[in-house]
């Protein structure tokens, strides 16, 4: 339900293609060097910076632009970024929380709210949509590095409260107090990871009709190609035809 891989989908032009990798690296890249500069700059004394690195990992980002981005930490000059949440209603009333990660909040605000009010939508106050959410922590694998029929006992024995797999890849819940704690666990037996976040998940997920679908999907593509804009989560289902 999140993130820039959730709405991106399949691109069928190359160079949007090539502009959605751009953004996803450049959206990675920020956040490894706030991770390194909130921590030590070594991964594995720093969880979120080696989250953050496994997630560029998974998509193919040049180890170049990853050691780039933990150097960029070191400098004194520079931006400090900070993390912002903004909750609103999307196009169909959906509950839509956008998480940010900026140098510049008034930008930021005017830009979300502006998105949200040319679609269609607007932008609440804390806690307006979010109450229909429950945080947790999401730790996801590729089924490739195991099977269903052993990351449930790996999970469960690592301190998750749930295993889910999907299509091609297992999703795994835990409190968002426990997140490092069972990746932790996780990690003595699986190498790579295709990412490790905090996300919303909805309490109930809505469906809309098939002609809102171009709709919504529009809404999240203008969000994500925001710089600012790391994180979106909804409680609409894409999904069901």
């Amino acid at each position: 339900m999140a993130g820039h891989s959730h709405w991106a989908g399949i691109k069928h032009k190359k160079g949007k293609a090539d502009k959605q990798r751009s953004k996803i690296f450049s959206k990675l890249s920020k956040e490894i060097t706030v991770a390194a500069k909130l921590g030590d700059k070594d991964p594995a004394m720093n969880p979120r910076l080696r989250s953050a690195i496994q997630a560029a990992r998974s998509a193919n980002m040049p180890k170049d632009n990853i050691e780039r981005a933990i150097d960029k930490s070191s400098a004194t000059t520079g931006s400090n970024f900070e993390n912002l949440r903004y909750e609103g209603f999307g196009p169909d009333k959906i509950a839509v929380i956008v998480e940010t990660l900026t140098d510049n909040k008034n930008r930021t605000a005017s830009n979300i709210r502006t998105i949200f009010q040319k679609n269609g939508g607007s932008l609440g106050t804390q806690g307006s949509a979010s109450h229909n959410f429950k945080q947790l922590g999401v730790i996801k694998i590729d089924k490739k590095e195991i099977s269903e029929e052993n990351i449930l006992e790996l999970a469960i024995d690592a301190g998750a409260d749930e295993c889910i797999s999907h299509s091609d890849f297992h999703e795994i819940h835990c409190p968002v107090s426990e997140i490092y704690n069972v990746k932790k666990n996780l990690e003595k037996t699986i190498a790579n990871f295709i990412s490790t976040e905090i996300e919303w998940i909805p309490l109930n997920s809505v469906n809309i009709q098939s002609e809102k679908k171009d709709v919504v999907t529009e809404f999240f593509d203008i969000l994500e190609d925001d710089d600012d804009v790391q994180n979106i989560f909804s409680n609409v289902n894409l999904e069901v035809n």
